[in-house]
């Protein structure tokens, strides 16, 4: 067949460069572990395997990375058959593709490489959240004005938001153990899409390309893409929520904030402005979730009202974008993690700044409630009211403003001592007496450190034994290989 030199340059040989990239190790591994179920199984013989296993083993994978494609094949596929074909006799060399099509090797190739590019992303994770820890700890009793709405809203600490990012990111792994989890399904055996009349084993070949177990139905094993779009959203979601936190480190770096530094390794200059100290590590990192989630969403639109089946819209064009969306995303919360790590919060700045907007206002309101049995809405007024005066004349005593505002609300005074009320105000108070379950007080955030600290390690565990399976089966692989 000769294709048209249009069709070559534009589809062909795109996808011959980009299967050389991403596809080539997971074929040859496909094809050994095809030989060796089928020897097992008694549907070629020894002899033939030995014929086979030899062809196999003298491919090149250094030399196919080097041709330039011609035309005279279709795919990787082909060219990798041809090589075989050449090796040993055509009749033998044809046996290797009994019970198989490139429709289930396609989308086994796919799933190898997914499954890498997944657990890539949980490790970049998993050291993202280490670092976030590390901070947290660093910064239990260190305290800050949050935000809400971008206006001053109450006192927190840095701990404190650390560790609703760390949680983030740990819901974010388990979506990604998810994904990784129904990618990590065989579907080699499907063939073209209704199986095969040979008594092949497809646990077999499972075990040992170190998949979980086989797909199931072997048309869906074929047409389904949803195992794909699982780890996509859960990637998305993940870059999503984290380039949310960047936005805000950003803002912290400003001169104005001051509340972050990071390291010179993380900066740069100006040609022209020589004061300029530019978090720019943060802003790329900002730039390259963005790509990743464009990509996200183009690998849905891509496969968005296709037909459920067979379909070139979600094999070979997709996969170089699945790639580079998994890889931006390495890249970025890579980047974070290690900015991060050598970043420092200016504690005394963060201290200064924690009670400017009347932060500490609710605890007023809160201690009013508590001592006076008033209802809130009451407390609420007076505190308000207090901040007004405050607001008007920072010099006023707290104790005399108080009293104008509980006798204007209440038709009473309320008497406490400036002291007393500096105390109320300030904002070390207002985190230390905030130990609900997940709140700032620092002996609720060093808990919740621990628990995230237990959860990181159990996580690390669990991705060191799903790589190690992998390790084992291509271990297990290339033995039996040797054994044929």
């Amino acid at each position: 067949m000769k294709f048209a030199p249009e069709y070559v340059a534009s589809v062909l040989n795109e996808n011959f460069e980009d299967a050389k990239e991403l596809l080539l190790t997971p074929l040859m591994s496909i094809n050994y572990a095809h030989l060796v179920m089928l020897t097992e199984q008694g549907i070629i013989t020894t002899t033939d395997a030995r014929l086979l296993r030899g062809a196999l083993d003298g491919i090149s994978l250094d030399s196919i990375r080097k041709v330039f494609y011609d035309g005279t094949y279709e795919d990787l596929f082909f060219y990798i058959e041809r090589l075989i074909k050449q090796s040993c006799d055509e009749d033998v060399a044809g046996r290797l593709h009994t019970a198989r099509s490139r429709n289930d090797i396609d989308m086994t190739m796919y799933r190898i490489r997914q499954r890498e590019f997944i657990s890539a992303l949980a490790s970049a994770t998993l050291d993202l959240r280490e670092a976030l820890l590390v901070l947290a700890e660093r910064h239990t009793a260190t305290v800050y004005g949050a935000h809400t709405h971008t206006q001053p809203a109450q006192p927190s600490t840095i701990a404190h938001y650390l560790l609703a990012v760390i949680e983030q990111l740990e819901r974010d792994t388990t979506r990604l153990a998810a994904g990784f989890e129904s990618t990590n399904r065989n579907p080699l055996g499907a063939c073209a899409i209704t199986g095969t009349g040979f008594p092949i084993d497809r646990n077999r070949t499972s075990e040992l390309l170190g998949f979980s177990g086989p797909t199931g139905n072997t048309y869906g094993s074929i047409a389904t893409v949803d195992y794909l779009l699982e780890s996509v959203s859960a990637t998305s979601i993940l870059i999503v929520g984290l380039g949310r936190v960047v936005q805000d480190f950003l803002l912290w770096c400003t001169m104005e904030f001051g509340y972050l530094r990071l390291s010179d390794g993380f900066v740069q200059g100006s040609s022209i402005m020589p004061q300029k100290r530019n978090p720019v590590a943060l802003e790329h990192a900002r730039a390259i979730g963005s790509k990743a989630v464009g990509q996200a969403q183009a690998i849905t639109t891509t496969v968005h009202n296709t037909p459920f089946g067979d379909i070139v819209d979600t094999e070979d064009d997709l996969q170089p974008l699945v790639a580079s969306m998994f890889g931006d995303a390495i890249r970025m919360v890579t980047l974070v993690a290690a900015a991060m790590k050598l970043a420092d919060f200016n504690v005394e700045h963060l201290a200064s700044r924690a009670s400017h907007g009347g932060t500490t206002m609710t605890e007023l309101a809160d201690t009013l409630v508590r001592d006076h049995n008033l209802a809130f809405r009451s407390a609420h007024g007076i505190a308000a009211l207090l901040l007004k005066a405050f607001t008007e004349d920072p010099n006023v005593s707290l104790s005399a403003a108080l009293r104008s505002a509980s006798s204007a609300i209440l038709g009473r005074p309320l008497e406490y001592s400036d002291a007393e009320l500096q105390k109320v105000l300030s904002p070390a108070h207002f985190v230390s007496v905030r130990k609900t379950h997940g709140g700032p007080a620092p002996e609720e955030t060093g808990r919740a450190i621990g628990e995230s600290r237990r959860l990181l390690d159990t996580d690390r565990e669990s991705w060191t034994l799903r790589r190690e399976a992998i390790e084992r089966a291509g271990a297990n692989l290339k033995l039996r290989v040797q054994e044929l």
